[in-house]
């Protein structure tokens, strides 16, 4: 190791005021933590004293590095981890693993403002949203069915550009390139047209060859919000979507592969041609879009009632075959809020949600990158509803005691067409589940609380993973449930220029999903049995140097986080295999993820990121596991004004700093040992922002 590395390395994890830092939340223009407020919950509330385990990211910290993705600003919540498989191939895991999520994000519940964007299948296009079009993300973390239906993992509630009630228009360019053919334009438009109406228009368009063969990406958004203020009792919020997105998939390499030439796609073999060969990829071309409407009934009671949809045309060319999905969804969400802040402060909500999906899946024999002979048709229905109620009270303004309970319906029906044709809908039912939620938090002193929960986690086999690429209808497949217990604590400190955040839980899965292979190396998914999970999170956030525009050096901001996994297998079994008190498959013990940023005199700005993740079990034996790495992302940037209204600011970023070389985005139980997918090396990207 270099003199260089290990002095970093020293640097990173033993300075004291480096590793003190934890989870507070940067807002959604600058870090000021004494307005940190949580909105998830169906009204703001201070972050202090809201009962759940919650995480806010802003858009500063969303645009710290390269604004082509999410994974640097997502990977300092404690307790989430994101993944890229390849340019445009993300993994999201929230408080689990990423067991389900081979190709996706499953298991964890998306919301932009109040439109889901899981579909009623399960699966969440995350990778369809382009970053500089968010304001806020909110991450809620462990089970929250009780009011957002299925999930085990927690919640994501993206606020998007347009729905922030902001008395400023603002245009802005952004122009950015580096490494690996990366190139990217984004415009986004922001117009308050008088005080009842704004809207906004963000589009942009971004493209790489990727560090591997067969890598590239090319992506085109185009997303709209508007927010009328039609009444002074009533409201309305219109949001669109529409995503072209094209990347490749190079495939996992043995490990000899991978210190041979990480950059190579997964080869040919005797039995089977190479992804490059196979033009493997995916095309997904989708619309999302939804009204809501919100209206005062009273000074108390208001209804909230929203209807979306979404329609995706997707080709998957893959090593065993051509697959074509098209998947059409619909649904809504109504709740009714009571809030009375009299001689008791008390809120109630009453809810329902539902989606329905209709998902046509054909595949085809691949001839290098063109299907050919039919292998397999499939139409398939997906039911989601789930009934809900909420209720919330401030005693003596120390005790926040919340209370919730949501009724789940779930099922499939499916109708084989080929190679044989069925004219009965066969239907898998997945019974009528209880989901309820216990939260109180209590202020110890005006800044520091102690909180505590009780969860029901329950999560439905996702469509994909009940007609997985064996092309089989799995009606075995049964739902992952279990509780979840936490404990937690929450403090400010130093006049509100710190905060810090620690928890505590355990969470028992019954019937997990696992991922499997076949014989023919073609994946599908069983239930194994149990699984433990116990983890720690803790986070501090705030100012080593407060804001101050009169000195060289005008603030110090430091946001550290630290995640401890203890995940194991319990009553797994697989033949005369027996996984029990292995680790879980993909999870990480530990993962400790440093920020810093310095403002300067004259509009200079440093951001650096630090991610040490341990290494990764690769298999449910634990046979094999991918090393740990430290990953350094560095961006300096320059903003100087033409006029008053007209400011440009000119960045440098720099990528795995360290050369690190690491595999992001693992196989796991990969056929063949092909578990590794090789991140980029070094590389740097720089750009100019316009704004006006």
């Amino acid at each position: 190791m270099s003199v260089f590395k290990s002095a970093f390395y020293a640097l990173i994890l033993f300075s004291p005021s480096l590793y003190a830092q934890e989870v507070i939340k940067d807002t959604i223009t600058s870090y000021q933590l004494e307005t940190a407020k949580v909105s998830g919950y169906f009204t703001e509330q201070p972050l202090l004293t809201t009962p759940g385990s919650v995480s806010i990211v802003g858009q500063k910290a969303i645009l710290s590095q390269n604004g082509a993705t999410l994974l640097p600003s997502l990977n300092t919540v404690p307790g989430l981890r994101m993944e890229e498989r390849s340019p445009g191939s993300y993994r999201l895991a929230l408080r689990g693993s990423l067991i389900r999520s081979p190709f996706g994000i499953r298991n964890v519940k998306i919301y932009v403002d109040e439109f889901p964007i899981t579909d009623a299948g399960g699966n969440t296009y995350l990778n369809l949203i382009d970053p500089a079009s968010i304001s806020q993300i909110e991450v809620l973390k462990g089970p929250d069915g009780s009011i957002f239906g299925p999930n085990s993992g927690g919640v994501l509630m993206i606020k998007p550009n347009g729905f922030q009630h902001s008395p400023l228009s603002k245009t802005s360019l952004n122009l950015a390139g580096g490494s690996f053919g990366f190139a990217q334009q984004q415009l986004s438009i922001l117009q308050q047209i008088n005080q009842k109406y704004q809207f906004s228009l963000d589009q942009s368009f971004t493209r790489s060859d990727g560090y591997r063969e067969n890598s590239a990406l090319n992506k085109k958004t185009i997303q709209t919000a508007h927010l009328w203020n039609y009444h002074p009792q009533a409201s309305l919020k219109v949001f669109a979507l529409y995503s072209d997105l094209n990347y490749q998939t190079p495939g996992g390499l043995t490990l000899e592969q991978y210190q041979e030439n990480p950059r190579m796609a997964r080869p040919a073999t005797p039995a089977t041609p190479s992804a490059k060969q196979q033009k493997a990829a995916i095309d997904n071309k989708t619309f999302f879009g939804g009204i809501s409407h919100k209206i005062n009934i009273s000074n108390k009671l208001s209804n909230t009632t929203t209807i979306f949809g979404s329609s995706s045309k997707i080709e998957n060319p893959f090593i065993s075959n051509y697959e074509y999905r098209d998947e059409q969804n619909l649904g809504y969400r109504s709740y009714f809020s009571y809030e009375s802040q009299d001689q008791l402060n008390w809120q109630l909500q009453i809810g329902t949600e539902g989606q329905k999906g209709w998902y046509d899946i054909a595949n085809y024999d691949n001839k290098n990158g063109v299907s050919t002979d039919p292998q397999a048709e499939d139409k398939l229905e997906n039911w989601q509803n789930f009934y809900f109620v909420r209720g919330k009270i401030i005693l003596a303004e120390k005790l926040t005691v919340e209370g919730a309970l949501g009724l789940n319906q779930n099922q499939i029906a499916y109708r084989q067409v080929y190679p044989q044709t069925s004219q009965q809908k066969e239907r898998i039912s997945f019974g009528t589940t209880w989901m309820p939620k216990f939260a109180a938090s209590y202020l110890l002193t005006p800044k520091l609380a102690i909180r505590g929960s009780i969860s029901s986690g329950f999560s439905a086999p996702t469509i994909a993973e009940v007609r997985s690429s064996d092309n089989i209808i799995n009606t075995a497949l049964k739902p992952e449930s279990g509780y979840n217990k936490e404990i937690g604590l929450r403090w400010e400190w130093m006049n509100r220029r710190f905060i810090t955040d620690i928890s505590y839980y355990q969470y028992k899965m019954n019937n997990a999903i696992i991922r499997q292979l076949n014989a023919n190396a073609v994946e599908y998914y069983q239930n194994a049995g149990k699984v433990n999970q116990s983890g720690i999170e803790s986070s501090i956030m705030g100012y080593i140097i407060k804001p101050s525009s009169e000195k060289l050096v005008q603030a110090l901001y430091i946001n550290s986080s630290v995640t401890y996994n203890h995940y194991r297998f319990k009553d797994y079994e697989i033949g005369n295999n027996n996984y029990d008190d292995n680790k879980l498959t993909a999870v990480p013990d530990w993962i400790i993820v440093h920020a810093l940023n310095l403002d300067f005199a004259h509009q200079l700005g440093l951001h650096v990121q630090h991610n040490y993740t341990s290494k990764i079990p690769l298999n449910d034996a634990n046979t094999a596991f991918a090393d740990s790495y430290h990953l350094v992302q560095a961006k300096i940037q320059w903003g100087f004004k033409f006029s008053t209204k007209f400011m440009a600011n000119v960045y440098l970023g720099v990528d795995n700093l360290l050369n690190e070389k690491y595999s992001l985005g693992n196989d796991i139980n990969a056929f063949g040992n092909r578990y590794y997918n090789a991140a980029p090396t070094r590389n740097f990207f720089a750009g100019l922002k316009l704004s006006y």
